[in-house]
């Protein structure tokens, strides 16, 4: 469960995991992408009776570096990625992980009235997927889909092919990480098992401030390094953002790139490079 300046809700997930699943062997990583004293203090004291681990990570602050490290240091063979505002429905943990492939689930409406299975790919404000169709009922059994959600997913810890580690801020991680699998021969499935539901802050229903840095430049940034990687042709990026915008990323990109290369250039000067 990666964290961002969010205690309030990364303590009621940990506790609807342990209140409504309490019966499944798991532990609950929590990787604190800002430095939150009070989650610290509550992990390492409350939390850790009840399997709750701490561990912070803000040298690189974005989704994907945070999800990155839940990888590196899960110790658990099933990894559950989950978002500090979903829960689960029951049994959504009662199941082990059978291949390499890449296993999300459908969220249920607010309204408790439908879920929704998947994303599609399609390209609006700022995001490459939009929410598929509802639907009155879950399938019967796994179904390939392009895409759901990035913030609630589950494979086998060592069958994970990572997010870009250039990745910063939020954004681009949809879509790009159910490319990478499909790119391996893998799988994506909506497990109908994997049933839940998420919070979205909106200040229409009293949610708090965000104090995430949402930089719409991290956004194409993530994008440009993920398409250039898996291949993927660039053009939808421009189109949608704007050529401007892609102009400033990839100048970002560069003058990271080129950063990179001078720090190490660096370590082997003083001969500290491995």
């Amino acid at each position: 469960m990666p964290s961002y300046n969010n205690f309030t809700e990364v303590w009621f997930t940990c506790q609807a995991l342990r209140m409504y699943h309490g019966d499944i062997d798991m532990e609950i990583v929590v990787v604190d992408n800002y430095g939150d004293l009070a989650l610290k203090a509550w992990a390492e004291k409350d939390g850790s009776a009840f399997g709750v681990r701490y561990e912070k990570y803000a040298e690189h602050v974005g989704v994907s570096p945070a999800k990155n490290r839940i990888f590196e240091v899960a110790t658990g063979e099933n990894v559950l990625v989950i978002d500090s505002h979903i829960m689960l429905a029951r049994g959504a943990l009662s199941w082990d992980i059978p291949d390499d492939n890449l296993y999300q689930g459908p969220i249920i409406r607010g309204n408790w009235r439908s879920y929704c299975a998947e994303w599609l790919p399609r390209w609006r404000a700022g995001m490459w997927g939009i929410w598929g169709p509802s639907i009155d009922q879950v399938p019967d059994a796994p179904v390939e889909i392009w895409a759901q959600g990035a913030g609630f997913f589950a494979c086998r810890r060592d069958s994970w092919l990572g997010f870009h580690r250039e990745f910063r801020g939020f954004g681009g991680e949809t879509g790009y990480l159910q490319e990478k699998y499909r790119k391996y021969g893998r799988h994506v499935y909506c497990e109908p098992r994997l049933q839940w539901i998420h919070f979205f802050n909106s200040a229409k229903l009293g949610g708090r401030a965000l104090t995430y840095p949402m930089q719409v430049l991290d956004r194409v940034r993530n994008y440009l390094l993920g398409f250039e990687e898996l291949g993927l042709d660039t053009a939808p990026i421009e189109q949608h953002f704007g050529s401007d915008a892609v102009a400033e990323a990839r100048r970002t990109t560069s003058a990271d790139r080129d950063l990179a290369l001078r720090q190490l250039a660096a370590r082997f000067a003083a001969g500290v490079a491995s």
